[in-house]
């Protein structure tokens, strides 16, 4: 069992986690809900003694973690994917840890097939995706057999038949009598996972409730009602048990019945409906936002258009790209037997910079345009790469 009473962490003049406390039971799978920065990362940092609370207590089976004479067999934790040494195959950092402990060899096998890594074993780890990292993360939670779980948003980067993988795993851990605390910012994934939510929000406790209340909770909300005949469709959905309250003389907002309920009652009573939305599902990957983020989040910026245009005066050599030549002699122009050349920066005026496009290159090929700015007393450089080689001795 994880015990959290009173937590508080600053960063300076930061407060990250403010006076939060909550059980984690064993027997089920608890979810830490909460947007992104609050608090849920630092919370279990401090857990696992990685970080140390400003005031307050987080204790696994009534001890800290730094009491404990053999954490892995006791705790398991997957906090960070990558933190594993790029240069070692995922075999040799688990028969590492193990070693540790005392665990053997078989142990470190069955937790490979376990999460799926057998044929990639003997592969470097620095190498692996952000999914594979996060199977091979598993797995060094999984290795002592510990009673106690502890992931922190364990599903990104694995497809969908890891996060079912996953899932199941989880449940199968609770279902042992173990304690398993898993985070997230997916609610809809948390519905389906967790069997107890505590959402937080700015470090601070927002619910501790089940899933079904909460969901229970989430049904409550209004039907909004657009009806010139409002008033006696009022009086109607009251008779049935309703809360109606009149928003103006066509609109309602009614409570205790669903939007289902409201057009049967209509078309019986053969009244008019204009609208009657349907509160939208949140999609599975959506994010939770608490009330207090949620009022003040912003759109975002929207990102600069791409830039398309080169310095002044960017002069090309091609002898070492034969297949992409840049010209250098005439430019043929538009009509038959007419020739022109580029024309440069009159004397006394600033060159205007030129598009991509008017150096006379093929831009199909065309990989990026990497500009560098002009150092200080140098000339201004560019260099050109294209998807079959890269130009050379630009200047």
């Amino acid at each position: 069992m994880i015990e959290v009473s009173t937590l508080t962490k600053r960063y300076g003049d930061k407060v990250a986690v403010d006076d939060l406390s909550f059980t984690v039971p064993s027997g089920q799978v608890t979810g830490f809900l909460g947007p992104n920065g609050a608090g849920k990362s630092t919370t279990m940092r401090v857990i696992m003694g990685l970080d140390q609370a400003t005031s307050g207590s987080a204790t696994v089976d009534g001890r800290n973690y730094a009491d404990l004479e053999a954490p892995l067999r006791h705790v398991g934790a997957l906090l960070e994917a990558k933190a594993v040494h790029p240069g070692r195959s995922a075999r040799a950092h688990l028969l590492a840890l193990a070693q540790t402990h005392g665990l053997s060899r078989r142990r470190v096998d069955e937790v490979i097939e376990l999460v799926g890594l057998t044929s990639v074993a003997g592969r470097r780890a620095g190498g692996f995706s952000l999914g594979m990292g996060q199977r091979l993360g598993l797995a060094v939670a999984l290795l002592g057999d510990p009673s106690t779980i502890i992931l922190d948003e364990p599903v990104n980067g694995l497809d969908p038949d890891g996060v079912l993988w996953i899932r199941t795993l989880l449940r199968s851990l609770a279902r042992e009598g173990r304690t398993v605390l898993v985070s997230s910012h997916l609610m809809a994934e948390m519905a389906l996972t967790a069997d107890h939510l505590v959402i937080v929000g700015r470090g601070r406790l927002l619910a501790d409730t089940s899933v079904d209340a909460l969901i229970a909770t989430a049904r409550n909300r209004p039907v909004a009602v657009t009806s010139p005949d409002a008033a006696a469709l009022a009086d109607h959905l009251r008779r049935q048990g309703a809360t109606v309250t009149g928003i103006a003389t066509d609109r309602l907002d009614v409570h205790g019945i669903g939007a289902d309920v409201v057009g049967d009652t209509a078309a019986r009573h053969g009244l008019r409906l204009h609208e009657l939305p349907p509160r939208p599902p949140r999609s599975r990957r959506s994010t939770w936002r608490s009330p207090a983020t949620a009022a003040s989040t912003a759109p975002a910026p929207t990102p600069p258009a791409p830039r398309t245009t080169r310095p002044r005066e960017v002069q090309h050599d091609h002898r070492h790209h034969p297949r992409h030549p840049l010209p250098s002699g005439p430019v043929p122009g538009p009509g038959s037997g007419h020739t022109r050349r580029p024309p440069g920066p009159r004397a006394g005026t600033r060159p205007q910079p030129r598009a991509a496009g008017a150096l006379g290159v093929d831009q199909a090929p065309l990989a990026a345009i990497h500009l560098v700015d002009p150092r200080p007393g140098g000339a201004d450089r560019h260099r050109l790469r294209s998807g079959r080689g890269r130009h050379r001795g630009c200047r």
